[in-house]
């Protein structure tokens, strides 16, 4: 009876008012009503959305997993690459740490379907979520862009995001492991070093490939000077992986010649370029050492996981930091441009309209003329003035004429 009263008093108080009321089921009902559903239904449209992208994080973690786990080397945990972290920081960082229930189910899932016990998996997943979750806290904390064009951003991802971070899931995930007898004491050290290096990988090469996949768009409607752009892309790829077969394929060391593949990359397509082909030089590289072929034949496992695991990070230092060096070369440059381009319409603007010829000049080169004029009084000094210096140890004498 209440609110049937308030409509009537705002249906008396003019039209204005009553464009504040609402038709649902044909009654009117006050906007308070309408305002508490649409906020309910707000609040369950983003539950279903967090509980997908939840499920979403999880399969591709699990699936990620048990991809890396194809490569391994030290127990049946522990790789010289693992994808899923590095999955796991592009996915806090792009939707929020509020998604960590996601890294921590899908590392939950693996660890028990490679037959851990609860607790054991329990344990590996806290540190495996954990360790993300501090690489995100960490670059966040030093200014971190995702897109990578910046020379601080590739060292703040390879020094907090990827050795620094890790250092959590690697420690507690070998603790667990040794306390559950699964790993011996005396092998603690070399499961941790493998178990870190494996976490820092994923982070320097997945990280950067899924930040650029994230902005990748098809070239549907580009004009015909695109194609060629891509072609090249296609034949630096196939390079990439042929130039990197031999090398790692061949009986003498030749890991050094996908430098110049490498640094290709990084002048032509910057980070776009760099990434793909790091990851796909990383895959190669562990496959070989995985059957043990090339240059990693008849070595023991320490050293041929130090061999791995330094050219991997070498080579994902080099396209992180060459990249943004490029990119940021390329943006200085076009700001100069812009800068010189607003300063030759300024003076257009600002020429007398006599002096067409002079202002013609200007706009083709407007810093030819102090630079000749610089040029001039460097090679004669009778027309530049002298220093303070040489007119003071001149003798006085009558002015010159």
């Amino acid at each position: 009876m209440a609110v049937d009263e308030r409509l009537r008093q705002c249906l008396r108080q003019g039209p204005h008012r009553r464009l504040r009321q609402r038709t649902v089921s044909g009654r009117i009902v006050p906007r308070r009503v309408i305002t508490h559903r649409v906020t309910a239904q707000r609040v369950i449209a983003l539950c279903v959305a967090f509980a997908l992208r939840t499920c979403a994080i999880t399969a591709a973690y699990y699936a990620a997993a048990r991809a890396g786990l194809l490569l391994e080397l030290v127990h049946r945990q522990v790789t010289p690459l693992w994808p899923p972290t590095g999955i796991a920081v592009v996915c806090l960082l792009l939707l929020g740490l509020r998604m960590w229930p996601g890294v921590a189910l899908g590392a939950f899932l693996v660890n028990l379907s490679l037959g851990s016990s609860v607790l054991v998996a329990l344990g590996i997943s806290v540190g495996n979520t954990l360790a993300p979750v501090t690489a995100c806290l960490l670059l966040r904390r030093s200014g971190f862009r995702p897109e990578l064009d910046r020379l601080r951003d590739a060292l703040a991802l390879v020094f907090l995001g990827a050795l620094a971070g890790m250092l959590v899931s690697a420690t507690g995930g070998t603790g667990v492991l040794t306390l559950a007898g699964a790993v011996p004491t005396d092998a603690f050290w070399s499961t941790w070093s493998v178990w870190w290096t494996g976490d820092a990988m994923g982070v320097l090469v997945v990280v950067p490939f899924l930040l650029v996949l994230r902005r990748l768009r098809c070239p549907r409607g580009a004009g015909p000077h695109r194609w060629p752009r891509w072609f090249e892309a296609g034949a630096m790829l196939a390079v990439t992986a042929v130039v990197t077969l031999v090398a790692t394929r061949s009986t003498v060391s030749l890991l050094f010649i996908v430098s110049p593949v490498l640094i290709w990359a990084a002048f032509r397509f910057q980070l776009a370029g760099t990434a793909p082909c790091a990851l796909l030089i990383s895959v190669i590289t562990i496959s070989a050492a995985a059957d043990g072929v090339g240059p990693f034949r008849g070595h023991e496992l320490s050293t041929q996981m130090l061999t791995l695991q330094a050219f991997n990070g070498t080579i994902a230092l080099i396209a992180l930091s060459l990249s943004a060096l490029v990119t940021e070369r390329n943006r200085t440059h076009q700001r100069i441009v812009r800068v010189c381009q607003e300063l030759t319409e300024a003076v257009t603007r600002l020429a007398p309209a006599d002096s067409a010829p002079d202002t013609l000049a200007v706009r083709r080169r407007p810093l030819e003329k102090p630079e000749r004029e610089r040029t001039e009084k460097t090679a004669d000094p009778e027309r530049s003035p002298p220093s303070p210096f040489v007119r003071a140890s001149r003798p006085a004498g009558p002015p010159q004429p």
